[in-house]
């Protein structure tokens, strides 16, 4: 269809899972697409799968937790197809799920870093570019852990929580430039979910189970055409909007305390 034919986009953590779906949708529409990534095999695996399927991309070795690899990435990108019209910001740093009470300052440090400050710098670092296009697209990713305050992510939830205020105010803010921020909250069969379903029989029914349309998502043929929309010219009256994408699960939602902690200790 070309929805992105000529526009060039950014995208970290492309190397696996919904980032790699998501470029991979975007070369299929036409975009020539950099791969923001931190693991060198999986980046340039990702940018010759482009590649093989006719489209045009890059990769970049991109370090979310350093804000000169950030923009960096930006800059590389620019110097190498001419432009920066659309960025996504999907990257981040994961810590070990132990509960808020044993989050280190270490723990949420890193989670801040590689979501809202790489977020931040990214966004800082693409407006001049933008603006000289005349317009641009960013795509933010938070989550459905926020609302219903995941156990075991409180330093992910905080940081997610900010890419929603975040995403607002750029919105609101660079509006007047014709740039258009909103952020996706997926949820899909990335390595995450792969890994749990290898370690637990019976987790990918299940999960499939708690959503409405009674599935789980495909990062590049469920998330990918979504994230699409928010790049391309159909939602140019679109900005500053929080879109799930995860086939319904945020309403019921999903408890998620672990099964080795009492309901009360007190």
């Amino acid at each position: 269809m070309g929805l992105l034919k000529d526009k060039v986009a950014l995208i970290t953590g492309a190397g696996g899972g919904i980032g790699r779906g998501v470029a991979h949708s975007f070369a299929r529409e036409g975009a020539a697409v950099v791969i923001a990534e931190i693991n060198e095999e999986t980046g340039a695996q990702v940018a010759r799968e482009i590649e093989e399927l006719g489209g045009r991309a890059l990769f970049v070795r991109t370090d979310v937790m350093q804000k000169a690899s950030v923009t960096g990435a930006i800059e590389a990108a620019v110097a190498h197809f001419g432009g920066l019209d659309i960025l996504v910001n999907n990257a981040f740093v994961p810590t070990p799920n132990v509960r808020l009470e044993d989050k280190t300052d270490e723990m949420l440090e890193q989670t801040l870093t590689s979501t809202i400050k790489a977020s931040w710098w990214a966004m800082q670092a693409s407006l001049p570019h933008m603006r000289a296009r005349g317009g641009g697209k960013i795509v933010n990713f938070y989550s459905i852990d926020v609302e219903i305050g995941a156990w075991l992510h409180a330093d992910y939830n905080t940081a997610k929580g900010g890419i929603v205020g975040l995403t607002r105010s750029a919105a609101a803010e660079w509006g007047r430039f014709n740039i258009t921020v909103n952020a996706v909250a997926p949820t899909a069969m990335g390595a995450t979910f792969h890994k749990l379903a290898a370690e637990n029989p019976g987790f990918a029914e299940r999960s499939a189970a708690m959503r409405p349309l009674g599935r789980c998502g495909d990062p590049e043929l469920d998330i990918g055409p979504v994230v699409v929309f928010l790049a391309s010219d159909m939602s140019r009256y679109v900005t500053g909007e929080m879109l799930h994408v995860d086939g319904g699960l945020h309403l019921p939602g999903y408890n998620s305390r672990p099964a080795d902690v009492p309901v009360r200790e007190y």
